[in-house]
């Protein structure tokens, strides 16, 4: 892949959690490194918060940079806003751990330069995972497109009623949902909302997503796990105050009856820097399974 840069020069950016103090100690040493391994840094404005130097732009036009990785200082929500700006570009991204559960951000604050040393010396995996790419569509028009890592949700608005989502697969109808919402999640995504809402959990590459009702009216309705070539096509019946379809949980829009949500595999991937460690290691590590 033509990078558009010279061989020998490296690029590196950094993106950050917003109002996390205990950056203000870690990005000096950590820019530090970067210099001294000769990598030209630019930076978010929620990391030039708490350090100078490095050039500062806006979020979405990291991409726009050559650049041999993204570091993600913070949680899996910094993370998964970091793969929405970067995936269509191919940078990987290397997820350090400033929360609490971190199933992207396996990377401790402990590891980050043994880490780093195998990014720089090309002995660090790369895991490629799947986006889903949503399209609503209101009276026959598209109004908005989005690529997402975890999942698309459509939920209901009003507090005291349930809404109605007609559900197909394939252009074949499957049933009609009364619930609170549905969600259409990535493997990546099933150790999210999904599993909260009592969804499987799928392992990484499983070539598939998975369709999990929220709260739902029937207690026959159940997690769908269909293949992810499939198209998923939800319409918003019924809801006559309006329903809220959202990705991530980070941004979204407004969806109104009659509505039409069509969800179906990315073109784009989202590439992870990763460590030695399994996923069932961070299955047990994050979800407290018990060990041998």
């Amino acid at each position: 892949m033509d990078t558009g840069k010279p061989a020998s020069v490296k690029f590196a950016a950094i993106l950050s959690k917003p109002e996390k103090p205990e950056l203000a100690r870690i990005l000096p040493e950590l820019l530090a490194w970067l210099d001294k391994h000769r990598y030209r840094v630019v930076t978010d404005p929620e990391t030039a918060v708490y350090v100078g130097g490095p050039e500062v732009i806006e979020r979405q036009e990291i991409a726009s940079r050559p650049l041999d990785f993204v570091i993600v200082m913070g949680g899996d929500g910094t993370l998964l806003s970091a793969a929405r700006v970067v995936a269509k570009a191919g940078i990987p991204i290397l997820g350090v751990n400033l929360g609490s559960l971190g199933f992207l951000t396996e990377v401790p604050l402990a590891d980050l330069y043994p880490t780093l040393e195998a990014v720089d010396e090309n002995r660090c995996s790369v895991e490629s995972r799947a986006l889903i790419h949503c399209q609503l569509a209101r009276e026959g028009q598209c109004v908005a497109t989005y690529d997402a890592l975890n999942e698309a949700v459509i939920n209901k608005v009003s507090i005291a009623r349930l809404a109605n989502f007609d559900l197909y697969i394939d252009q074949v109808f499957v049933s009609s949902y009364k619930a609170d919402g549905l969600i259409v999640s990535t493997p990546t995504g099933s150790t999210a909302y999904s599993m909260a809402a009592g969804g499987p959990i799928l392992m990484p590459a499983v070539d598939a997503f998975v369709v999990t009702p929220v709260s739902p009216h029937s207690l026959t309705h159940r997690p769908l796990v269909v293949r992810d070539s499939a198209e998923i096509v939800i319409v918003v019946n019924g809801a006559e105050e309006g329903a809220y379809l959202s990705f991530d949980g980070q941004i979204g829009m407004p969806a109104h009856d009659g509505d039409r949500v069509t969800c179906r595999k990315s073109e784009h991937r989202v590439k992870l820097l990763r460590m030695k460690k399994t996923f069932f290691d961070v299955l047990r590590t994050k979800l407290k399974w018990g060990q041998r």
